[in-house]
């Protein structure tokens, strides 16, 4: 398989979560990609973003498997056409995450192509930017679904860190309601964005305001929130009766939801209420675990330079995996911009993954 190839025409679908068309028209061409070798299940349940699933077996208990994502944020025209700068790789999902879901379809081709003794697949989402309910949906409707490793490619940023935590997102509504009047006459009203200043002002007590601007925290590894949507009011002269607020909390192994709807509810004042959205779980890895260890090993010989274990905020698919007791290996290539216009990857960081995971599929096959 040419890597470069396989990564450049991935990143050339737009894939912008929900676009169908041109999932399908990149759903199409992975599929076609390893032709009759792979085994293949395409999961489509109605207005459900698809997921797609290859391997080298029928079987759905896996020795090891790739979890990533084929859709991306929105980018302008320019960022569907690769550009190349010496060893960078410009364009729209070039580090989140199509260059390195090209290494785990060239990984499931090295397994086949030589005939290794694992079940491996590869196992690729198309809504991953917007919550991952197609891949909710597929899990649930393949209960069955395991294995004992996972290779989680979606943590770019540095090819020299192997991630062993990640924190339990927990996206949290908060409603406040009030009393509309005419805006010159606020004393016949109730102010539902006041409300909500206040409910925000509180959570701030508790949850400290983070930003480029501020000095950085010690110790990063901590429990945040930011004020991800406000909305409240519809025209200047009129009292709001209604604003809602949504938050993204990050929440470490230490603290649990509960606590946090603890926190809330001291947080709020008469006329406003919270709701939970939706949460997960923290994940949390063995850093000394075998197959964790020796992968660092391989990734050192490879890179030639340490490898060191990071703590990352964000969310993982392959958390789902950490909950059946899957061993999660969380690493990927280096690049930066990410969401951004100059989104880039260092191409060679690429192709070093893809020799890290066949080496580790190869010890892996001996076992």
């Amino acid at each position: 398989m040419n890597l470069r190839k396989v990564a450049e025409d991935l990143i050339r679908f737009r894939t912008e979560t929900g676009n169908t068309t041109e999932i399908n028209h990149c759903l199409e061409y992975v599929e076609n990609l390893l032709g009759v070798k792979a085994n293949k299940i395409v999961y489509r349940n109605g207005d459900l973003a698809p997921v797609i699933l290859l391997s080298n077996c029928q079987d759905l208990d896996f020795d090891a498997l790739v979890v990533g994502h084929l859709d991306v944020v929105p980018a302008n025209d320019e960022m569907f056409e690769c550009r190349r700068e010496g060893n960078r790789v410009f364009g729209r999902g070039t580090l989140d995450m199509k260059s390195f879901a090209a290494v785990g379809l060239n990984s499931l081709e090295y397994v086949i192509e030589n005939k290794l003794p694992l079940n491996f697949g590869v196992l690729l989402s198309t809504d991953e930017e917007k919550g991952s309910f197609g891949l909710d949906a597929f899990l649930k409707e393949y209960p069955q679904i395991k294995s004992k490793i996972v290779l989680d490619v979606d943590v770019a940023g540095d090819v020299t860190k192997i991630i062993a935590k990640c924190k339990n997102p927990v996206f949290v509504k908060i409603i406040a309601y009030g009393v509309e009047a005419h805006g010159s006459t606020p004393w016949n009203g109730v102010d539902a964005n006041e409300k909500m200043l206040q409910v925000l002002n509180n959570i701030r007590k508790i949850y400290p305001y983070f930003s480029k601007e501020s000095a950085k925290p010690t110790d990063t590894w901590i429990d945040t929130v930011h004020f991800a949507k406000i909305e409240g009011g519809e025209v200047a002269n009129v009292i709001s009766n209604y604003c809602e607020a949504l938050l993204d909390f990050r929440l470490t192994e230490k603290s649990t939801v509960q606590e946090l709807e603890k926190k809330l509810h001291s947080c709020l004042v008469d006329g406003t209420e919270y709701k939970i959205v939706t949460s997960s779980h923290p994940v949390v890895m063995d850093e000394n675990n075998s197959y964790i260890v020796e992968y660092k090993g391989l990734a050192e010989r490879v890179l030639n330079k340490k490898v060191e274990f990071e703590y990352i905020g964000g969310a993982t698919d392959s958390r789902a995996f950490a909950e059946k007791g899957s061993v999660l290996i969380m690493h990927s290539g280096s690049g930066d911009g990410m969401h951004a216009s100059g989104e880039y990857v260092e191409w060679n960081t690429v192709e070093q993954l893809a020799q890290i995971q066949k080496l580790f599929l190869q010890q892996l096959a001996k076992k």
